[in-house]
């Protein structure tokens, strides 16, 4: 098929390639423009231009697709299909009826559930053991249109947001080639989504951040493995901001919400509900990750033995 392919982030690549690799006429790439990044904010392209270029695939880097331009340009690409993931952008009507095959957006959920910018994070947030990837039709609302394919996995106990981001990212690779197929020859069913189970995974912000040790400690290592590796859960401890980057559920209450516990080096919080928390891996302001053991050697309890 001949593919307008419309992606940003590491989130996309394996999708993309997979396309290359499946023998697709990848006309075009449509990414969002370069951004600076870095201590010295060197304008940095995006990944899926990265792999774009490589494979000397035409690059698109508009501001936005609501222009008359913008849907010129790609009506003269004439695409067979429009495969859109983790674009960024909202595709405009006069863009999405462009493509006889339509628009087919990879989402990281089990849709309807958790449409929007986080789904992957919000499902290790709220302690999901499920999830999965979802290919649709694209209609102008926002992840709202007919279910195409799924695929589901579960979410390991200890498995962070951005290591279920790497697996959902493959398993949405496969399942676009497996979509395409199927809208290609003509057996692919359209699914209305329905609004039952419908939530909406809104972008995360570092407000999230803080930890509310009256939590339990489930809530709490949930909310650690949701925000790493952004924006990273955190805590104060002596009026420092302290990151924190792996946790484990431990046992062994005897406190008060925050209070760190003589654990035998081992650094253990209480949370609500009569529950404890292992730190396993932390950051101080202004220095570098280290074990929960080690950060308690160079950093002793002493009288303060709250976070906040």
């Amino acid at each position: 098929m001949r593919i307008v392919f419309m992606g940003t982030p590491d989130f996309a690549v394996p999708c993309l390639k997979s396309l290359i690799d499946e023998g697709h006429d990848l006309c075009a790439v449509f990414t969002q423009p370069d951004k600076p990044k870095g201590r010295g904010y060197a304008l940095t392209p995006p990944p899926v231009k990265v792999l774009a270029t490589e494979k000397n695939i035409t690059v698109f880097q508009p501001k936005t697709l609501r222009t008359a331009e913008a849907a010129e340009t790609i009506r003269k690409l004439n695409p067979d299909v429009i495969v859109v993931v983790a674009y960024g952008k909202i595709l405009p009507k006069e863009v999405l009826t462009i493509p006889p095959f339509g628009c087919i957006n990879v989402h990281a959920s089990l849709l309807p559930k958790y449409r929007g910018a986080a789904p992957i994070q919000w499902a290790v947030i709220n302690g999901d053991r499920v999830t999965g990837v979802t290919t649709m039709f694209m209609s102008e609302g926002l992840d709202t249109g007919d279910m195409l394919l799924t695929a589901q996995t579960e979410i390991g106990p200890e498995e962070t947001s951005g290591e279920l981001h790497d697996r959902l990212s493959l398993m949405g690779a496969e399942l676009i080639v497996r979509t395409l197929r199927e809208v290609e020859d003509g057996t692919i069913q359209r699914i209305p989504q329905g609004e039952e189970t419908t939530c909406y995974a809104s972008m995360l912000t570092k407000e999230l951040s803080r930890i509310d040790w009256s939590k339990s400690a489930g809530i709490i290592h949930n909310l650690v493995r949701g925000l790493s590796p952004w924006p990273v859960a955190n805590t104060v401890y002596h009026n420092k901001l302290l990151k924190i980057h792996k946790t484990r559920i431990a046992d062994g209450y005897k406190g008060i919400s925050g209070e760190i516990l003589d654990a035998g080096g081992t650094f253990v919080v209480c949370c609500g509900e009569k529950t404890v928390l292992e730190l396993l891996e932390v950051q101080y302001e202004g220095g570098k990750k280290m074990n929960g053991k080690d950060f308690l050697r160079g950093h002793p309890v002493g009288e303060d033995r709250l976070l906040k």
